[in-house]
């Protein structure tokens, strides 16, 4: 998908910016065409010498540059690419793109473009979580702007957590997979979907018990992944909530990574409002009324624990009972079942009030949970379709083509 593609690379400063040169060197080897826009504080870790010998282009820094500005340079850069990434994407980018300033190149940029923009974070645990980063982030995404990351890890600064930038092969598959979304003509498939914006929840979620035990079930993701990627391929903006799951997330999704039932929950007022919201996520319905601090230990003697649950948010329900302004258009959840997989699922759609359930016979003997291939019924007002067993990207397909009929009946 990167074979003939021109992106626009706007290096923001941190010591996460060295991963920028190896980006360019990825994506050269995969047949895109890469432009630099190195920011002044992304110029104190990257030369443009090495930026440029790299991508073999020139590397842009200067917005007041007067012969590029008397032919509206920075106009045709914004629109000339077939993406702007911005890797890595400081807290002051995304504070200026967030808020419409254009004080710099790679800012005017940002406003001045027509085409999809990719952020790749990276900043200190503390900036990340800041309010005002987190406000950002969702005037961005409520803007269109896919995130690339971040992800939990070691930083430069000595501290552990979320803020570490996605390693270059997954921003790579990101990058690709905005580009594939892009592309009716190569993947064959039409775009129903544009304009729409889908909400999907996959994965487990992890309730602690103390700092090194949770609850949690076997959920793989694989079947939340496959909707995201085929809603995607549809032409929809995807936001994609999971918990700890197997599966890498899908490229070109906005991902939103979450443990508990209670983060994914939060996860998903912070994405709304959408047009559709499947609720494909194997969400725990209890967790440990109170995490113990420090690692349970066991007593000469003891038998047994007693742990005390408490039930976990109904997150379906709860979407599916907001006020009609609020509320996606069409609601979809899933039920795992290990028997009367068909009766359950029908007292699960009335009792959260939602459009639609897939109902799933989740036993052992069915191979179905972790495993590659589903058989799901699918249960609305109307009544029950029995569906063949199915790979999981088929049965994803499936549902997908249901609700671009669905939602252009809704019209």
């Amino acid at each position: 998908m990167l074979s003939g593609r021109r992106v626009l690379l706007i290096i923001g400063g941190g010591i996460a910016a060295f991963k920028s040169l190896e980006l360019i060197r990825e994506l050269r080897r995969h047949g895109a065409a890469v432009t630099p826009v190195l920011t002044k504080a992304g110029a104190e870790f990257v030369t443009p010498l090495s930026a440029s010998a790299l991508a073999a282009e020139r590397v842009f820094q200067d917005l007041f540059d007067l012969t590029d500005e008397a032919e509206m340079g920075h106009i045709e850069l914004s629109r000339s690419a077939d993406v702007l990434a911005v890797v890595p994407a400081t807290a002051d980018l995304m504070a200026k793109a967030a808020n419409g300033i254009a004080g710099d190149l790679a800012s005017t940029l940002l406003l001045a473009t027509d085409k999809r923009v990719l952020m790749a974070p990276a900043m200190n645990v503390r900036m990340w979580q800041h309010p005002a980063t987190q406000r950002n982030l969702a005037t961005l995404q409520a803007d269109g702007v896919v995130f690339a990351g971040p992800v939990e890890g070691d930083m430069a600064c000595g501290e552990y957590g979320p803020g570490r930038m996605l390693d270059v092969p997954e921003i790579v598959a990101a990058i690709s997979g905005m580009l594939s979304s892009d592309t009716p003509a190569q993947s064959g498939r039409a775009r129903p979907l544009e304009g729409r914006h889908a909400l999907v929840t996959s994965g487990p979620t992890h309730e602690p018990i103390d700092p090194v035990r949770y609850i949690a079930n076997r959920s793989s993701g694989a079947q939340g992944t496959a909707i995201a990627e085929a809603l995607r391929d549809l032409g929809a903006r995807v936001t994609f909530v999971t918990g700890p799951a197997d599966m890498a997330p899908p490229p070109g999704v906005d991902v939103r990574r979450v443990q508990t039932a209670q983060e994914m929950s939060d996860a998903v007022d912070a994405a709304l409002p959408a047009d559709v919201a499947v609720f494909a996520a194997a969400v725990a319905d209890w967790r440990v009324a109170e995490q113990a601090a420090q690692k349970m230990k066991k007593t000469e003697g003891q038998e047994g624990a007693d742990l005390k649950l408490t039930q976990n948010p109904d997150i379906l329900a709860r979407v599916a009972g907001l006020a009609p302004e609020a509320r996606p258009q069409l609601v979809v959840g899933f039920a795992a079942e290990t028997e009367e997989v068909v009766a359950h699922g029908t007292a699960k759609r009335l009792r959260k009030g939602c459009d639609w359930i897939l109902a799933n016979d989740v036993s052992p003997a069915s191979g179905v949970m972790g495993g590659a291939e589903n058989q799901v019924h699918l249960i609305t007002e109307d009544g029950v379709e029995d569906w063949p067993r199915l790979g999981k990207a088929e049965v994803a397909r499936a549902l997908a083509d249901r609700i671009v009929t669905t939602l252009r009946g809704a019209r």
